[in-house]
């Protein structure tokens, strides 16, 4: 017997083979540690929460999987720079070097400009990368989707089983 005072609540779930990205990464831990650059074949699901539209649907898998793709997409085959972290400087050099200069203590990396995808973010984990695509899904979404939808919870898993989940409510 369902309790009177729960509502009734519909959410679809994306977890497909295909929905994959490798990138390259560091991230700083414990204040002034910082990780060698390594990589990740990383794996993407989500969860999208809302009403039924008038076809009983909360979204459509296919508009749902299509935008989520071509977010990971911009992802894939990158070197992942956090440009919110307060000890990591990132610099794009002038347009015609077309490089990124980036520090840490007395850590320096140059990356080819078109390499890189300098993330509004912190630090590169996966639980910061989960919330980056989930936004990134969120506004996609909007401009694609004319039902609104109630919030969206994205996973992004590094190594085959560590798993990083965050729920945005809308």
């Amino acid at each position: 017997m369902i309790h009177k005072d729960l509502q009734k609540q519909f959410h679809v779930a994306l977890e497909k083979d295909n929905l994959v990205f490798s990138a390259a990464h560091f991230i700083t831990f414990n204040g002034d540690v910082c990780e060698q650059l390594h990589g990740h074949n990383y794996r993407v699901k989500c969860k999208v929460f809302g009403p039924l539209d008038e076809n009983g649907y909360v979204i459509d898998f296919i508009a749902l999987r299509d935008n989520l793709m071509a977010v990971i997409a911009s992802l894939d085959h990158r070197m992942l720079l956090p440009t919110k972290h307060s000890m990591i400087s990132v610099e794009p050099n002038a347009p015609e070097d077309n490089e990124v200069l980036v520090r840490f203590e007395q850590k320096r990396w140059i990356f080819p400009l078109e390499d890189c995808v300098l993330l509004p973010i912190a630090n590169t984990t996966a639980e910061l990368l989960a919330e980056y695509i989930g936004w990134q899904l969120i506004l996609r979404l909007k401009k694609s989707v004319t039902k609104p939808i109630g919030g969206v919870e994205m996973s992004v898993d590094e190594n085959r089983g560590q798993w990083a989940t965050v729920t945005l409510p809308l």
